[in-house]
């Protein structure tokens, strides 16, 4: 790291100084002096003083010039949208103006230079003390206890954007840099500079002032999602077929929705066609089950319980049938199996509601955005939801979609089913189990996996020294879940000599015997492809204040470009002259595939904000019918069961706080990024693509492929496809 130059050093005395001047004036909880007038909660978010915006811009217009007018104005009203009365009066506002607003373009400059290095630390630090606190929760580390809830719910960071504004360090930033709406972003930041970008990047991090309070709810919702999600296993050898039969070996324990949708797919590689089926089939009724609160709560993750979903039946596991010893390793459950028949007593809808009474608490504190789907769409992926809406539209009613389902149909043989929205049949698989022992095989450890990460990375095309770069900044851990990437923030200490800097996490979930196909293409894979986007995205972009991609929909394109080759990195395939096409069937038909639940998640936010008051009981019955109205427009035409209301099935529902939606324009952009990775350049193109920065989806897309994110040549390379196979 450079050392500070002189004009970095004068800024930041000059800042620290007025910020020094501020915390000493500022008193909270039993540091106010006797007889000071403590206000509520709600009336201190809500009050707000008379500001003479005029008068506060002469001020500085005489103080530094005329040329200081513009930037004034527009700094002047950036913070007298959050400034408020537990922030100071009248007087106290004009103080901090004259004193924090910096005229001279270096010392501006420095001041920049100083947000991105302390934001770097601070956020950095805060990821790695999360991933901590969580590590008893999500890591497969041995028995649980009742306290590692609590310290995964904790989230000591909870009251820092609070902390930012009371500290007046969010007020310098909003008084010195512009902070665009998205519609400005849109139509001036193509001819942005960097350092445009590194500003706006700051200021528009303001853009919520959240209390700790509300932090603290969103936590706590969002860790109680989590384990309630995590904690949500079938134990596919005691569901029984409605003959009674069992269709699954001991030990398959999945994973709802993600190993239940997992399973199916790999199904269609099972040589036993008719056993295949009737898995499919069952593992749909599960699905259904869970959707409706049908399923009897005994069953959830307690292989002493036998059901049959056809009747809704439930028995106790013959002893010599329980997997005595994988259960002592593998989640918690009671003492004593339960036989009661009790459905689940709408819990799903009930963390469902929790998510959005949490999010709710943020709404009164986003001037810029009052919802959480404005918040997603408006702030974090700087979208506009009816375009998403129209690229989801424009996917689900393409005239190509009967077209490809009766193809899908010609390779069954059979008329389609609900199941097979995730048909998988495009990319020929050998069966599950053939690859489950190549996996297993090789990754019988965490460590095994980890070892072999540089040969996976060489593989994919980036040269033995960058998969090294790589490799030494990505650290493996044993995930107790489904397994998941967790980023880095910081690429040093603060100076250079103080330390290095900190790793994105891999989070794998491996089996006492290996890891399976499952996990090896969802995570392992997949997941790895997020690690080296979050490697690429920190320490090879030019300000960490742009580190990352647009959005999330980006870095799951990215790691999609990854996942799609898992059978070439197992050995399981080669290259094929004819995958070009296989692979645009096989995008198309995933697209198709989330676009619905994409559209019941946004619809089921929509409702809640129309339904404040809502019961999980009423959440139940609205998400319902919401799956089943979009089923019935998009899906029942070509796979059947008017009414089916599996599109809700999707956990991201109730533990990612509206995120489907990503997934297909994922999808979307992952087909035109594959066109651009294609061939030897995969590596090279990848990472140029990755350490481009936060900028708008657009220029981000036109910068890694030469387009906007659009869906036509995902639809064109489909048509061809189709006529590939006449």
């Amino acid at each position: 790291m450079r050392f500070p130059s002189l004009s970095s050093a004068r800024c930041g005395a000059l800042v620290l100084t007025v910020l020094a001047a501020w915390a000493g004036c500022k008193t909270t909880g039993a540091e106010k002096p006797a007889g000071s007038v403590q206000a509520t909660p709600a009336a201190a978010k809500s009050a707000r003083i008379e500001v003479d915006q005029a008068g506060l811009v002469a001020a500085l217009v005489r103080k530094h010039g005329e040329p200081s007018r513009a930037r004034a104005e527009r700094g002047i009203r950036q913070v007298s949208a959050y400034w408020r009365a537990d922030d100071g009066d009248a007087a106290a506002l004009r103080i901090f103006v004259e004193d924090a607003f910096v005229a001279d373009p270096q010392q501006i400059d420095a001041l920049l230079g100083r947000f991105s290095a302390a934001f770097e630390q601070i956020d950095g630090h805060t990821l790695e003390i999360g991933r901590a606190r969580r590590s008893w929760n999500e890591l497969e580390l041995g028995p649980q206890m009742d306290v590692d809830q609590t310290f995964a719910a904790l989230d000591v960071s909870a009251h820092l954007p609070e902390d930012l504004f009371t500290s007046k360090l969010a007020f310098v930033a909003l008084l010195n840099f512009p902070q665009p709406d998205l519609q400005e972003m849109v139509s001036q930041a193509p001819r942005w500079s960097r350092k445009q970008w590194a500003q706006a990047r700051l200021t528009r991090r303001f853009a919520v002032r959240p209390s700790g309070a509300a932090l603290q709810a969103v936590a706590k919702a969002t860790a109680d999602a989590e384990a309630y999600i995590a904690g949500y296993n079938v134990w596919m050898h005691h569901v029984l077929a409605p003959d009674g039969r069992r269709l699954f070996p001991k030990g398959v324990r999945l994973l709802a929705h993600w190993n239940l949708r997992d399973q199916i797919k790999v199904d269609y590689a099972e040589p036993d066609k008719a056993l295949a089926l009737t898995r499919q089939r069952l593992i749909r009724d599960v699905m259904e089950r869970i959707v409706t609160q049908t399923i009897p709560k005994a069953v959830i993750d307690d292989p002493r319980v036998e059901w049959n979903p056809a009747t809704n039946a439930i028995t106790a596991t013959p002893p010599e049938e329980v997997e005595t010893e994988q259960m002592k390793k593998q989640g918690k459950r009671p003492a004593q199996p339960s036989l009661s028949p009790e459905r689940e007593p709408d819990q799903r809808y009930a963390v469902l509601s929790a998510d959005f009474r949490a999010a709710r608490q943020l709404d009164v504190d986003s001037p810029m955005a009052r919802t959480l789907i404005d918040r997603n769409f408006q702030l974090d992926d700087e979208i506009p939801e009816q375009r998403v809406r129209a690229l989801l539209t424009q996917i689900l009613g393409s005239p190509l979609v009967p077209r490809v389902a009766a193809l899908i149909q010609k390779r069954l043989g059979r008329p389609l089913e609900p199941f097979d929205i995730w048909y998988a049949g495009f990319v020929e698989r050998q069966p599950e189990a053939e690859l489950s022992k190549l996996t297993r095989a090789r990754y019988p450890t965490p460590e095994a996996y980890k070892k072999d990460i540089p040969r996976i990375l060489q593989a994919l095309g980036f040269s033995p020294e960058k998969a090294r770069y790589l490799d030494a900044r990505i650290v493996v851990d044993p995930a107790r879940g489904s397994g998941h990437a967790l980023q880095a923030g910081r690429r040093s200490e603060m100076y250079s000599w103080w330390g290095p800097g900190d790793s994105p996490h891999l989070r794998v979930r491996v089996n006492p015997d290996g890891m399976d196909y499952r996990n090896y293409s969802t995570v392992a894979v997949h997941e790895l492809g997020h690690n080296v986007e979050q490697v690429f995205s920190l320490y090879q972009v030019d300000d960490t204040l742009l580190q990352g991609v647009p959005g999330t929909a980006f870095t799951e394109a990215l790691a999609f470009t990854f996942q799609q080759r898992d059978l070439e990195l197992l050995g399981a395939a080669k290259p094929d002259p004819r995958v070009e096409h296989t692979r645009a069937l096989k995008t198309f038909w995933d697209s198709w595939e989330i676009a619905g639940p994409a559209l019941v998640d946004l619809d089921v936010w929509h409702w809640m904000y129309d339904h404040p008051e809502t019961t999980p009981a009423q959440l139940r019955e609205a998400t319902v019918a919401i799956a089943r109205k979009y089923w019935d427009q998009y899906y029942a035409p070509v796979l059947g069961k008017p009414g089916n209301p599996q599109l809700a099935i999707y956990s991201h529902m109730i533990n990612s706080f509206l995120y489907l939606y990503r997934y297909p324009i994922g999808h979307l952009i992952e087909f035109q990024l594959e066109q651009k990775l294609r061939g030897g350049n995969f590596g090279k193109e990848f990472e140029r693509a990755a350490s481009y920065g936060r900028v708008l989806p657009d220029l981000w897309m036109e910068h890694a492929t030469g387009r906007p994110v659009v869906a036509e040549p995902m639809l064109e390379a489909t048509e061809a496809a189709l006529r590939a196979e006449r």
